[in-house]
């Protein structure tokens, strides 16, 4: 099948924010290809394989061969694919380090020896990983403090990529609050989706540091932030990092849990809260940069994502949100 012009490779199409990814883009236009081995499945792209403007590709990012057919006729891709969060990262460590950066080394490298105009790699919020103070926020001016092995191979592809900045080829960097929602690749190992399942379960649940900030978005406004930067000027994106969020989302985990019970009407009597001083990630993150430059607004908040989970557990719709199929690890 040949693809437009406007042509889009998205690496992890599949999965969480991929598959939120491929319909944006379909509907501004955009021919899409996916690369993705598929580890969790592929249900989330069943509604896009009739669309004429998709394609999908059933490889592997760390084999040259399928990343050279992958990029074939490619103008642009978003780079999601990876070992995603702490947990898996630290069960399969040798593997994150290979997908998470020599494959995507050489993803950003047959790239730029195939023409690609344009390189969005998703990267994460955790890569500042501690704040100076509790009442400060961090922006993209801060220094980088990763504190566990997947937000350091972040930060070592973020370097890599925006040091292969040139006058044909624009990399941006976006770094993720934490995500949240509903997909249609579902995901019940993040915090807010979490935290909600236990709780609409009338489960007995336990929260590690309670008075640790981190921001949180939808992952339908992450997809919506990659096709934003797509469609920017290349002046205003090339060689730049957004944090993509919104100020007013950042959040302590007793605040998500205030909220998940005042939805729910109940009394919160079966949360413990655990007193942990030694987690060294606490950051509350300023998301200026992405408004004033990109003009990018959240659509959704916290609570509508509560409210997602909830309504999707109570309707039966999500059939056992315990599924392995809904955890990266």
């Amino acid at each position: 099948m040949s693809i437009q012009r406007r042509s889009v490779l998205v690496t992890g199409g599949a999965g969480y924010i991929g598959s939120h990814l491929v319909g944006l883009l379909l509907n501004h236009g955009y021919g899409v290809r996916v690369l993705d081995n598929l580890t969790f499945g592929g249900q989330g792209l069943l509604s896009y394989l009739t669309h004429a403007q998709f394609e999908f590709q059933h490889g592997d990012l760390r084999k040259e061969e399928d990343v050279h057919a992958a990029i074939s006729g490619i103008d642009s891709i978003v780079h999601l694919a990876a070992i995603v969060g702490d947990p898996a990262c630290r069960k399969e460590p040798d593997l994150a380090r290979e997908v998470n950066l020599t494959a995507s080394e050489m993803l950003c490298s047959i790239a730029i020896q195939s023409g690609v105009k344009r390189f969005v790699f998703a990267s994460t919020c955790s890569n500042y990983g501690r704040m100076d103070t509790s009442d400060s926020f961090v922006d993209e001016t801060s220094p980088l403090r990763p504190v566990s092995l997947y937000a350091e191979l972040k930060v070592g592809f973020e370097e890599y990529l925006l040091k292969a900045h040139s006058a044909g080829f624009t990399p941006t960097v976006l770094r993720f609050a934490t995500a949240y929602g509903l997909s249609p690749r579902p995901r019940f190992d993040l915090t807010v989706n979490e935290f909600t399942r236990e709780l609409t379960l009338s489960r007995r649940l336990e929260v590690y540091g309670r008075q640790f900030w981190r921001p949180y978005t939808h992952a339908r406004d992450l997809a919506a932030a990659c096709v934003t930067v797509l469609e920017t000027e290349t002046e205003k994106v090339a060689g730049q990092a957004f944090n993509i969020g919104a100020n007013d989302e950042n959040y302590q985990k007793e605040s998500l849990v205030a909220m998940i019970v005042r939805e729910l009407d109940a009394d919160g009597d079966n949360v413990v809260y655990v007193q942990r001083d030694e987690d060294p990630r606490d950051y509350r993150v300023n998301f200026d940069k992405a408004r004033r430059l990109l003009g990018f607004e959240l659509s959704r908040s916290v609570n509508d994502g509560i409210r997602e989970i909830i309504g999707a557990i109570r309707s039966g719709i999500i059939v056992d949100p315990d599924s392995r199929l809904y955890r990266n690890a």
